[in-house]
Formats: structure tokens, sequence, C-alpha cells
């Protein structure tokens, strides 16, 4: 029974990896991209909720689009509660950060408006399912299952759209680097060092002075060792260096893009020395600005 769970937990974490090095190679994708919707104002102070696909996200902010192709902006807070409902054995709501809010999520929303026309989110819930969707539909498209109701029907046709269209565009120019550090780390280590601490301050210091800015976190390992242990020992590194920055420097979880350990997959190069490796075993962090809400 264990080792049936951990192949599964294994081929999640393998899918999460695959999924988002295509998806998450800029935080985001342009909102330009897509199709024209209609826009939807919420009025300030008017409580409201709504159903529908992630587009696009930017640091504090995403843009939903429901089943009659109406985007709203929602606006992420410090109180916005973020929870997964579950089924089965593991019954009632766990909780999520904002690094789960990816492009391609199916979610309902609900909160007020405020004097933006946006809807400043108190509560957030998605299905487990429609995560794991969201996350592995790039390797296949999650199915249009015959008993679904017309709306999720036509969430899930929507949600593949916005997936197709992140493929197609992640790697457009469309951000202004402020600021990257990369930060290395011992061998199967993800504790970060009195160095290690002092790039990520030197970074932490240039990030408030940029408009709109995210943080995009990606962790890597060299190529020695079992390969599902390294995408695990990359995410834990991904997730320290999220922490140091979270608690150390208060940047809001909200600005920080979906923090992705890649494992071996990205090696400084393909050389089997001690120096290669150990420029391997790091994680790259950046200060990104969206060229566009920059203006």
């Amino acid at each position: 029974m264990e080792n049936r769970h951990a192949k599964r937990v294994s081929i999640f974490v393998i899918g999460l990896s695959l999924v988002l090095m295509f998806a998450l190679i800029l935080p985001g994708s342009g909102y330009a991209q897509f199709k024209e919707g209609q826009k939807n104002t919420v009025p300030d102070g008017q409580e409201a909720k709504i159903k529908g696909v992630i587009l696009t996200r930017d640091g504090e902010t995403f843009v939903v689009r429901d089943i009659t192709r109406t985007d709203t902006v929602v606006a992420l807070t410090e109180t916005t509660k973020i929870r997964t409902e579950r089924k089965g054995l593991f019954r009632g709501h766990k909780p999520f950060d904002v690094t789960a809010l990816i492009p391609g999520l199916i979610l309902a929303a609900k909160g007020k408006g405020d004097a933006q026309g946006r809807l400043v989110a108190e509560d957030i819930t998605f299905s487990e399912a429609d995560l794991k969707a969201a996350i592995t539909s790039y390797a296949q498209t999650a199915p249009v299952a015959k008993n679904l109701s017309e709306t999720d029907k036509k969430l899930a046709e929507t949600s593949q759209e916005v997936l197709e269209t992140n493929k197609r565009i992640s790697n457009l120019d469309q951000y202004d680097l402020v600021k990257t550090v990369t930060v290395l780390f011992k061998v199967n280590s993800d504790k970060l060092g009195n160095e290690q601490k002092a790039q990520l301050d030197e970074l932490a210091a240039k990030a408030p002075g940029a408009k709109n800015y995210v943080v995009e976190v990606k962790g890597y390992t060299d190529p020695t060792g079992d390969f599902n242990k390294n995408l695990l020992l990359s995410q834990n590194r991904a997730r320290s260096v999220v922490q140091y920055l979270a608690v150390k420097h208060n940047i809001p979880l909200r600005r920080i893009e979906v923090p992705m350990g890649y494992g071996e997959t990205k090696p400084v190069n393909k050389g089997e020395t001690a120096a290669a490796r150990e420029k391997s075993r790091r994680v790259e962090v950046s200060v990104l600005v969206n060229k566009a809400l920059n203006k």
C-alpha cells in the first residue's frame, strides 16, 4: 500500500514539474494574447461570486473567465482564504497558498468589489481534480466527461484553451528583469547558509521599488542520484527560498509565482566535474515586472 502511494506521489510530482517547466518559463502570460472577452466590473462594496478559469496571473491579481467569456479581475489580500474540497476518505477543506493559482485552474471566488471594479477575493475554492487537471493538461488534455454539467463542460473547454495558449506564448519576452540571483546549495541539502541569505537580502531590497513585481523561484539539482528524489529536493530548495523571502523580508506570497522544482532536468552544463555539479545545485530567483502593467 505504501509503495503504491509513493508511486502516485512520484507520478504527480513528475507531472507537476514537466508541466510547469513549459508553463512557467516566465510567470503568467500576456492577457492580450487571448481572444478578447467582455469585461466585468464589480461595483465598489458589492458582494459577488464568480466561477471560471484563470487566464493569467500577475502578482496580487489574476483574470478569471466564465462560461459567457466575461473576464473579471480578482485581487488577492492577506486574508484571502484559498482551499480545496476533498472527497472520499479525507473529506473537508484543505488550505492552499496562492502559489496554487495557476493558469487553467477552474475555481470559484467570492468577495466584494473595489473602487477599481475588481473582485477583492475573500474566499477561493477549487477541487483537487481541477488542480491536477490544470497541472497535467499540457501532457494530456483533461477529458470532458459526458456526465459533466453543461457549465462544467464549457469551463473545461475554456481551461484547455488557456493551457494551449500558454504553451504558445510562454517564451514571449513580456517581462522586464529587475534583479536575479543564483543561490547554490550543498549536496543533498535544502538549507540556506549565510552567503545564500545575503544574496536573497540584496534581491529583496530591489523588489519593493518595482511596481507590479512578481518573484520567480526555480529550483534544480545536479544530475547525480535518483530522478524522483531530485525532483523533491529541488522543490524543497525552492520552498526554502520562498520561506526566507516571506518571513525575513515580508514579501507577500501573492507576489511569488509557483515555486517550482525542476530536479536534474536543466544542469548548468553537461560536464561531470565537481565544479559543474556544484553550479547545478541551485535555485534561480528573479524579480520581474510585467511590461504592459509597468507602463
